[in-house]
């Protein structure tokens, strides 16, 4: 069974269909048990589809860049 941080480690995998199929299991049985780890996954696919709505051109592109870069560094 996966504990609350590794589903909220894991919750981008999740959303984005990079999950393996075991993992994805074990994500669906934790958070169909845990009400406090349902409640992070509802408000990430909010964030997802509120910020997937948002137009590109908001962000420079230098800016984008620099964001990418700092996001792929911490990820690491």
């Amino acid at each position: 069974m996966l504990t609350c941080h590794q589903i909220a480690t894991l919750v981008t995998d999740y959303l984005e269909g990079r999950m393996p199929f075991i993992e994805r299991v074990w994500f669906r049985l934790h958070t169909g048990g845990c009400e406090p780890c349902r409640k992070y996954l509802r408000q990430m696919e909010l964030s997802v589809a509120v910020l997937g709505e948002m137009p590109a051109e908001l962000v420079p592109g230098d800016v984008m860049d620099s964001l990418l870069a700092r996001f792929d560094a911490w990820n690491r």
